[in-house]
Protein backbone atom coordinates (compact mmCIF):
# COMPACT_ATOMS: atom_id res chain seq x y z
CA UNK A 1 0.00 0.00 0.00
CA UNK A 2 1.50 3.06 -1.13
CA UNK A 3 2.50 5.93 1.48
CA UNK A 4 -0.12 8.32 -0.32
CA UNK A 5 -3.49 5.73 -0.16
CA UNK A 6 -2.24 5.24 3.70
CA UNK A 7 -2.50 9.20 4.64
CA UNK A 8 -6.07 9.21 2.60
CA UNK A 9 -7.29 6.22 4.73
CA UNK A 10 -5.89 7.82 7.92
CA UNK A 11 -7.44 11.00 7.05
CA UNK A 12 -10.95 9.00 6.44
CA UNK A 13 -10.36 6.90 9.31
CA UNK A 14 -10.01 10.44 11.46
CA UNK A 15 -12.94 12.05 9.91
CA UNK A 16 -15.52 9.40 10.55
CA UNK A 17 -14.21 9.35 14.31
CA UNK A 18 -14.11 13.30 14.55
CA UNK A 19 -17.93 12.87 13.00
CA UNK A 20 -19.04 9.89 15.30
CA UNK A 21 -17.77 12.25 18.22
CA UNK A 22 -19.36 15.04 17.26
CA UNK A 23 -22.67 13.32 17.06
CA UNK A 24 -22.48 12.07 20.60
CA UNK A 25 -21.40 15.32 21.91
CA UNK A 26 -24.75 17.44 20.25
CA UNK A 27 -27.16 14.67 20.52
CA UNK A 28 -26.55 14.64 24.41
CA UNK A 29 -26.46 18.81 24.95
CA UNK A 30 -28.92 19.82 27.11
CA UNK A 31 -30.25 23.47 28.61
CA UNK A 32 -31.74 24.92 31.53
CA UNK A 33 -34.42 27.60 31.85
CA UNK A 34 -33.16 31.03 32.03
CA UNK A 35 -34.83 34.93 31.12
CA UNK A 36 -33.56 35.84 27.87
CA UNK A 37 -36.02 38.74 27.08
CA UNK A 38 -37.53 42.14 29.22
CA UNK A 39 -40.07 41.20 31.40
CA UNK A 40 -39.48 37.30 31.20
CA UNK A 41 -40.18 34.75 33.94
CA UNK A 42 -39.82 31.56 34.35
CA UNK A 43 -42.03 28.99 35.15
CA UNK A 44 -41.03 25.77 36.77
CA UNK A 45 -43.63 22.67 35.93
CA UNK A 46 -43.09 18.90 36.02
CA UNK A 47 -42.19 18.58 32.27
CA UNK A 48 -39.91 21.81 32.01
CA UNK A 49 -39.63 25.03 32.71
CA UNK A 50 -40.81 27.63 30.47
CA UNK A 51 -39.78 31.12 30.02
CA UNK A 52 -43.24 33.67 29.99
CA UNK A 53 -44.00 37.15 29.39
CA UNK A 54 -47.38 38.71 30.88
CA UNK A 55 -48.48 41.99 30.51
CA UNK A 56 -51.12 41.39 32.85
CA UNK A 57 -54.24 43.02 33.04
CA UNK A 58 -54.51 46.82 30.82
CA UNK A 59 -54.81 49.88 32.28
CA UNK A 60 -58.76 50.30 33.41
CA UNK A 61 -59.24 46.51 32.85
CA UNK A 62 -59.52 43.93 30.16
CA UNK A 63 -62.37 44.17 27.41
CA UNK A 64 -61.82 40.65 26.19
CA UNK A 65 -59.92 37.32 27.00
CA UNK A 66 -56.30 36.54 27.37
CA UNK A 67 -54.67 36.33 24.26
CA UNK A 68 -52.16 33.77 24.41
CA UNK A 69 -48.98 33.59 22.00
CA UNK A 70 -47.15 30.69 20.70
CA UNK A 71 -44.55 30.56 17.99
CA UNK A 72 -43.49 28.81 15.43
CA UNK A 73 -40.84 25.73 14.94
CA UNK A 74 -37.26 27.16 15.71
CA UNK A 75 -38.25 30.31 16.41
CA UNK A 76 -39.05 32.00 20.02
CA UNK A 77 -41.71 34.20 21.46
CA UNK A 78 -39.86 37.43 19.96
CA UNK A 79 -41.86 36.32 16.91
CA UNK A 80 -44.77 38.30 18.50
CA UNK A 81 -43.24 41.50 19.50
CA UNK A 82 -44.73 43.71 16.71
CA UNK A 83 -48.06 42.23 18.31
CA UNK A 84 -48.17 42.90 21.69
CA UNK A 85 -48.86 46.31 22.17
CA UNK A 86 -51.69 46.82 19.39
CA UNK A 87 -53.31 43.31 21.23
CA UNK A 88 -52.65 44.39 25.01
CA UNK A 89 -54.70 47.42 24.99
CA UNK A 90 -57.81 45.67 25.60
CA UNK A 91 -56.03 42.24 26.66
CA UNK A 92 -53.30 40.83 28.90
CA UNK A 93 -51.40 39.36 26.52
CA UNK A 94 -49.06 36.12 27.57
CA UNK A 95 -45.83 34.64 25.17
CA UNK A 96 -44.36 31.49 25.61
CA UNK A 97 -41.19 29.83 25.04
CA UNK A 98 -42.18 26.52 23.98
CA UNK A 99 -40.13 23.66 25.45
CA UNK A 100 -37.06 23.39 23.21
CA UNK A 101 -37.05 26.99 22.20
CA UNK A 102 -35.81 30.56 23.23
CA UNK A 103 -35.20 30.91 26.66
CA UNK A 104 -37.23 27.76 27.98
CA UNK A 105 -35.64 24.22 29.11
CA UNK A 106 -34.13 22.17 26.53
CA UNK A 107 -33.93 18.74 27.95
CA UNK A 108 -33.12 15.27 26.24
CA UNK A 109 -36.74 13.97 25.63
CA UNK A 110 -40.37 15.37 26.46
CA UNK A 111 -41.06 16.94 23.09
CA UNK A 112 -44.12 15.47 21.63
CA UNK A 113 -47.15 17.86 21.27
CA UNK A 114 -49.48 16.41 24.09
CA UNK A 115 -46.50 17.14 25.90
CA UNK A 116 -46.32 20.30 24.96
CA UNK A 117 -49.63 21.12 25.22
CA UNK A 118 -49.82 19.80 29.09
CA UNK A 119 -46.79 22.55 29.66
CA UNK A 120 -48.69 25.51 28.03
CA UNK A 121 -51.73 24.37 29.87
CA UNK A 122 -49.81 24.00 33.37
CA UNK A 123 -48.39 27.69 32.53
CA UNK A 124 -52.04 29.10 31.69
CA UNK A 125 -53.25 27.67 34.69
CA UNK A 126 -50.65 28.61 36.89
CA UNK A 127 -50.89 32.39 35.45
CA UNK A 128 -54.89 32.03 36.18
CA UNK A 129 -55.07 32.62 32.32
CA UNK A 130 -58.62 30.69 31.99
CA UNK A 131 -61.09 31.60 28.69
CA UNK A 132 -58.27 32.74 26.72
CA UNK A 133 -57.46 32.77 22.95
CA UNK A 134 -55.53 30.64 22.10
CA UNK A 135 -52.96 31.90 19.46
CA UNK A 136 -50.54 29.39 17.64
CA UNK A 137 -48.08 30.18 14.29
CA UNK A 138 -47.27 27.18 12.79
CA UNK A 139 -45.56 24.23 15.21
CA UNK A 140 -47.39 26.64 17.35
CA UNK A 141 -50.96 26.09 16.16
CA UNK A 142 -50.76 22.51 16.16
CA UNK A 143 -49.80 22.99 20.11
CA UNK A 144 -52.81 25.27 20.71
CA UNK A 145 -54.86 22.34 19.19
CA UNK A 146 -53.14 20.11 21.70
CA UNK A 147 -54.50 22.77 24.60
CA UNK A 148 -57.76 22.40 23.67
CA UNK A 149 -57.85 18.82 23.67
CA UNK A 150 -56.26 18.80 27.32
CA UNK A 151 -57.40 21.29 29.34
CA UNK A 152 -60.90 23.20 27.24
CA UNK A 153 -61.68 25.13 30.26
CA UNK A 154 -58.38 27.23 29.48
CA UNK A 155 -59.38 27.71 26.28
CA UNK A 156 -62.14 30.01 24.57
CA UNK A 157 -61.14 29.66 21.14
CA UNK A 158 -58.33 29.17 18.81
CA UNK A 159 -56.36 30.95 16.30
CA UNK A 160 -53.94 28.86 13.96
CA UNK A 161 -51.79 30.80 11.66
CA UNK A 162 -50.21 29.29 8.52
CA UNK A 163 -50.18 25.62 9.81
CA UNK A 164 -51.79 23.11 7.26
CA UNK A 165 -53.74 20.43 9.04
CA UNK A 166 -50.88 17.64 8.18
CA UNK A 167 -47.62 17.79 6.13
CA UNK A 168 -49.07 16.55 3.07
CA UNK A 169 -49.62 19.96 1.92
CA UNK A 170 -46.38 21.10 1.68
CA UNK A 171 -43.04 20.00 0.25
CA UNK A 172 -39.87 19.34 1.79
CA UNK A 173 -37.03 21.64 1.88
CA UNK A 174 -33.78 20.09 0.79
CA UNK A 175 -31.33 21.83 2.86
CA UNK A 176 -33.89 21.41 6.05
CA UNK A 177 -34.00 17.91 5.40
CA UNK A 178 -30.42 17.64 5.44
CA UNK A 179 -29.95 18.91 9.00
CA UNK A 180 -31.94 16.07 10.25
CA UNK A 181 -30.26 13.44 7.98
CA UNK A 182 -28.16 11.50 11.00
CA UNK A 183 -24.82 12.20 11.44
CA UNK A 184 -24.89 14.62 8.40
CA UNK A 185 -27.55 16.46 10.55
CA UNK A 186 -25.14 16.80 13.85
CA UNK A 187 -21.83 17.88 11.33
CA UNK A 188 -23.95 20.71 9.86
CA UNK A 189 -25.37 21.86 13.03
CA UNK A 190 -21.99 22.28 14.30
CA UNK A 191 -20.89 24.49 11.74
CA UNK A 192 -23.23 26.56 10.45
CA UNK A 193 -22.72 29.78 9.76
CA UNK A 194 -24.84 32.71 9.71
CA UNK A 195 -25.82 33.45 6.37
CA UNK A 196 -26.49 29.90 6.00
CA UNK A 197 -29.08 29.89 8.77
CA UNK A 198 -30.72 33.05 7.49
CA UNK A 199 -30.80 30.94 3.98
CA UNK A 200 -33.13 28.23 5.90
CA UNK A 201 -35.61 30.67 7.67
CA UNK A 202 -36.44 32.21 4.16
CA UNK A 203 -39.14 29.68 3.69
CA UNK A 204 -41.02 31.19 6.50
CA UNK A 205 -41.28 34.59 4.73
CA UNK A 206 -42.79 35.75 1.42
CA UNK A 207 -40.47 35.93 -1.31
CA UNK A 208 -38.27 38.51 -0.97
CA UNK A 209 -39.04 40.00 2.39
CA UNK A 210 -36.00 41.16 3.91
CA UNK A 211 -35.96 39.30 7.83
CA UNK A 212 -34.07 41.74 9.39
CA UNK A 213 -36.67 44.66 8.93
CA UNK A 214 -39.18 41.84 10.42
CA UNK A 215 -37.14 42.05 13.93
CA UNK A 216 -36.34 44.81 16.53
CA UNK A 217 -33.14 42.58 16.54
CA UNK A 218 -32.01 42.10 12.94
CA UNK A 219 -30.05 38.74 14.23
CA UNK A 220 -33.48 37.38 15.73
CA UNK A 221 -33.69 33.83 13.66
CA UNK A 222 -29.76 33.38 14.31
CA UNK A 223 -30.58 33.47 17.76
CA UNK A 224 -33.13 31.53 17.64
CA UNK A 225 -31.39 28.52 16.20
CA UNK A 226 -28.74 29.04 18.72
CA UNK A 227 -30.66 29.07 21.60
CA UNK A 228 -31.75 25.17 20.65
CA UNK A 229 -30.22 21.70 20.74
CA UNK A 230 -29.82 19.93 18.24
CA UNK A 231 -31.86 17.25 20.10
CA UNK A 232 -34.78 19.38 20.55
CA UNK A 233 -34.33 20.77 16.96
CA UNK A 234 -34.86 17.06 15.44
CA UNK A 235 -37.51 15.62 17.83
CA UNK A 236 -39.74 18.67 17.54
CA UNK A 237 -39.92 18.75 13.93
CA UNK A 238 -40.52 14.91 13.95
CA UNK A 239 -43.39 15.26 16.78
CA UNK A 240 -45.19 18.09 15.02
CA UNK A 241 -45.28 16.34 12.14
CA UNK A 242 -46.90 12.70 13.54
CA UNK A 243 -48.84 14.92 15.72
CA UNK A 244 -50.42 15.95 12.58
CA UNK A 245 -50.22 13.09 10.44
CA UNK A 246 -52.08 10.81 12.90
CA UNK A 247 -54.99 12.71 13.11
CA UNK A 248 -54.87 16.19 10.87
CA UNK A 249 -55.90 19.36 13.09
CA UNK A 250 -59.24 19.98 11.46
CA UNK A 251 -60.11 16.93 12.75
CA UNK A 252 -58.92 17.15 15.94
CA UNK A 253 -60.33 20.91 16.57
CA UNK A 254 -63.93 19.53 15.02
CA UNK A 255 -63.74 16.81 18.22
CA UNK A 256 -62.62 19.24 20.62
CA UNK A 257 -65.61 21.89 19.39
CA UNK A 258 -63.70 25.30 20.31
CA UNK A 259 -64.23 27.96 17.58
CA UNK A 260 -61.48 28.49 15.59
CA UNK A 261 -60.12 30.92 13.18
CA UNK A 262 -57.52 29.90 10.47
CA UNK A 263 -54.87 32.67 9.21
CA UNK A 264 -52.86 31.76 6.15
CA UNK A 265 -50.13 34.52 4.00
CA UNK A 266 -51.43 34.47 0.51
CA UNK A 267 -47.58 33.84 0.04
CA UNK A 268 -46.86 30.85 2.14
CA UNK A 269 -43.79 28.55 0.83
CA UNK A 270 -44.22 26.25 3.66
CA UNK A 271 -47.92 24.99 3.36
CA UNK A 272 -50.43 25.70 0.05
CA UNK A 273 -52.72 28.14 1.45
CA UNK A 274 -55.95 27.73 -1.13
CA UNK A 275 -55.89 23.90 -0.16
CA UNK A 276 -55.30 24.11 3.26
CA UNK A 277 -57.64 26.70 4.63
CA UNK A 278 -60.46 24.65 2.31
CA UNK A 279 -59.44 22.02 4.55
CA UNK A 280 -60.36 23.89 7.64
CA UNK A 281 -63.68 25.08 5.87
CA UNK A 282 -65.11 21.52 7.22
CA UNK A 283 -64.82 23.06 10.72
CA UNK A 284 -68.31 23.83 12.01
CA UNK A 285 -68.01 28.08 11.91
CA UNK A 286 -64.42 28.60 11.33
CA UNK A 287 -63.52 31.69 10.10
CA UNK A 288 -61.11 31.55 7.44
CA UNK A 289 -59.15 35.06 6.45
CA UNK A 290 -55.93 35.22 4.12
CA UNK A 291 -53.79 38.33 4.46
CA UNK A 292 -52.73 39.09 0.95
CA UNK A 293 -48.41 39.68 0.41
CA UNK A 294 -47.47 38.05 3.75
CA UNK A 295 -45.87 34.45 3.48
CA UNK A 296 -45.52 31.58 5.88
CA UNK A 297 -45.01 34.34 9.02
CA UNK A 298 -47.88 37.20 9.05
CA UNK A 299 -46.79 37.89 12.54
CA UNK A 300 -44.17 39.08 11.45
CA UNK A 301 -44.71 40.31 7.72
CA UNK A 302 -47.81 42.02 8.58
CA UNK A 303 -48.22 42.20 12.33
CA UNK A 304 -51.06 45.38 12.81
CA UNK A 305 -53.40 43.24 10.14
CA UNK A 306 -52.98 40.24 11.89
CA UNK A 307 -53.26 41.60 15.35
CA UNK A 308 -56.49 43.35 14.28
CA UNK A 309 -58.04 39.92 12.74
CA UNK A 310 -57.44 38.44 16.31
CA UNK A 311 -58.89 40.83 18.02
CA UNK A 312 -62.23 40.72 16.02
CA UNK A 313 -62.41 37.15 16.63
CA UNK A 314 -61.63 37.56 20.11
CA UNK A 315 -64.49 39.85 20.67
CA UNK A 316 -66.40 37.65 18.26
CA UNK A 317 -69.59 36.42 20.41
CA UNK A 318 -70.85 33.09 19.43
CA UNK A 319 -70.36 31.68 15.94
CA UNK A 320 -72.84 30.49 13.66
CA UNK A 321 -72.73 26.88 13.17
CA UNK A 322 -72.08 25.89 9.77
CA UNK A 323 -73.88 22.26 8.09
CA UNK A 324 -72.07 19.30 9.73
CA UNK A 325 -68.47 18.53 8.71
CA UNK A 326 -67.83 16.91 5.22
CA UNK A 327 -65.51 13.37 4.91
CA UNK A 328 -62.22 14.18 3.89
CA UNK A 329 -59.60 11.25 3.70
CA UNK A 330 -57.06 12.84 0.98
CA UNK A 331 -55.31 15.82 0.42
CA UNK A 332 -56.43 18.39 -2.66
CA UNK A 333 -53.86 16.06 -5.10
CA UNK A 334 -55.08 12.93 -4.47
CA UNK A 335 -52.47 11.46 -1.88
CA UNK A 336 -53.84 10.35 1.38
CA UNK A 337 -53.72 12.58 3.84
CA UNK A 338 -50.33 13.00 6.32
CA UNK A 339 -48.57 11.71 3.12
CA UNK A 340 -45.36 13.86 2.36
CA UNK A 341 -43.55 16.27 4.49
CA UNK A 342 -44.78 20.03 4.62
CA UNK A 343 -42.22 21.38 7.00
CA UNK A 344 -38.70 20.93 7.43
CA UNK A 345 -37.32 24.14 8.09
CA UNK A 346 -38.57 26.76 10.55
CA UNK A 347 -41.71 27.69 10.85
Amino acid sequence: MSRGLKILIGLVVALAALLAINTIIIDDQTKEAEVTVEGGQIISLPGGDLQVTDTGEPAGGAKGPPIVLLHCFACSLGWWDSMVEPLAREHRVIRIDLLGHGGSAKPGSGYAIADQGALVAGALDRLGAQGAVVVGHSLGGAVAVSVAEQASELVDRVVIIDEAPDSGYGDSDFLASLTMTPVIGEAMWRVSIDAVVEKAYERAFAPGYEISDGFADPDQVVRDKEAMTYTAYDEIAAEEEHYTDEIPLDERIQAVAVPLMVIFGSEDQSFDPTSSLAAYDDVPGARLETIEGAGHSPNVEKPRETARLIEEFAGSGVLESKPPARGGGSNPDGRPRGEGRGQGGPG
